[in-house]
């Protein structure tokens, strides 16, 4: 009889993984259905360990969904749905005129899964490439009946995370350009301004004042190498980009973040503020919490706050409230615990939690606001002195050879 690997919910939201012995598939779904389990997904296990082997790591290097239009395949589903519109048969409609080819071929794969029998939310996670938090909530909407209303609410979600993400993009837009016209602006001082100079002033045999021969030597020598210089800044950023792929890398990369000053902050509150909306948009849904916590920890993208995030997990399956379990991490916000902690005691934690994701969002926000604010005249303040240094170090040795003939 073949075996299928079988990940069910209980009544308390422990979320259980075992092989099972079952004739079909539908056999066995119907058999942990009237148990009264949640059936989160079912696997051949061949299939599942042929995954395990051949695809170690492989979910880190998994096609990225363009969720602009993902957005979009979304709001045209839920219209067909409302229309009462069968679930294949808009899946039919969908599929053939997405303009996103990727997009088009993973929901023409749904579609034939769904043909074969298989639920709409298990062949949305077989493909591997939608978010953890459309398939909880595409399972949630088929387990209460209101796929529709479901789907309206992460739409909804996806969309305040776009606006979030595309605000702090653009703020760091203008400060990112400026630095790199920095940065060229140097290198063509150093590697071609002032060599030049260094030509003019060895045949004129003149006694050069120290910062102008500091400023030759490095621009001489910078001319020399910059080639290499270059070829090595490179491989250093691929050879760092490799590592910090690697799990240990990732998650040292994410405590260096943590530790950098006022940048720091802001990045925990944004991952705060991801958290409590993933978190917020599944318990509306009916997903219970805890395995809306395992979903909301997939969702983010720092693989140190998805540890503690497991532990917090496992403490609230234990019994212990979500607010206590948070404060244990050390990680978020002393307000957000409180939030939280009022949330849960008056029976309102998807509201709060909600409200939680507005405020560290604006918050985010402001931050970046401030805080580019001053970067922006403190890169203009460094090239004024650079400019001013390297005007005064190369004009400096002409103005006293004019003194010399003078006197």
């Amino acid at each position: 009889m073949p075996e299928w690997v079988l990940k069910v919910a209980d009544s308390r939201g422990e979320i259980k993984q075992q092989v099972v012995e079952a004739a079909s598939e539908r056999e066995l779904r119907e058999r942990f259905t009237q148990q009264g389990f949640l059936v989160y997904s079912i696997k051949p296990a061949g299939a599942v360990q042929g995954l395990r082997i051949g695809g170690a790591g492989g979910s880190r290097r998994k096609k990225k969904l363009n969720l602009e239009k993902f957005l979009i395949f979304n709001q045209q589903f839920v219209t067909l749905i409302k229309a009462g519109l069968p679930i294949l048969k808009g899946l039919d409609l969908l599929a053939d005129r997405l303009t996103d080819p990727k997009l088009g071929g993973h929901i023409k794969a749904v579609r034939d899964e769904v043909k074969n029998g298989t639920l709409l939310s298990e062949a949305f996670g077989r493909q591997g490439v939608f978010p953890p938090i459309y398939v909880s909530s595409v399972l949630a909407g088929e387990k209460s009946g209101s796929l529709a209303e479901t789907l309206e609410r992460y739409i909804t979600y996806t969309k305040l995370a776009l606006a979030v993400r595309k605000k702090v993009l653009v703020s760091l837009l203008y400060p990112a350009l400026l630095i790199i016209l920095v940065i060229a602006l140097v290198v063509f001082l150093v590697t071609y301004v002032v060599p030049s100079f260094a030509e003019l002033y060895s045949g004129m045999q003149a006694k050069l004042p120290a910062m102008t021969e500091v400023l030759i030597a490095i621009g001489t020598t910078s001319r020399e190498y910059v080639v290499f210089g270059f070829l090595a800044l490179i491989g250093a950023i691929f050879g760092i980009r490799m590592w910090l792929r690697t799990d240990k890398g990732e998650e040292t990369g994410d405590r260096i973040k943590m530790r950098v000053p006022v940048f720091g902050q802001i990045w925990i509150k944004y991952q705060v503020a991801q958290f409590s909306r993933v978190l917020s948009t599944l318990l509306v849904g009916g997903i219970p919490l805890v395995q809306a916590l395992e979903t909301a920890g997939e969702s983010l993208g720092s693989r140190l706050l998805k540890g503690m995030l497991n532990k917090v997990r496992q403490s609230v399956r234990e019994g212990q409230p979500l607010s206590g379990s948070l404060k244990a991490t050390g990680v978020f916000p002393g307000l957000a615990i409180d939030m939280i902690e009022v949330g849960e005691s008056t029976g309102a934690l998807p509201a709060m939690l909600n409200s939680v994701a507005e405020f560290y969002e604006d918050d985010v926000q402001t931050n970046m606001t401030a805080v580019l604010a001053l970067i922006e005249p403190a890169i203009m303040i460094f090239m004024g002195i650079f400019v001013a240094f390297v005007l005064i170090a190369l004009y400096l040795p002409i103005f006293s050879l004019a003194d010399s003939m003078k006197g």
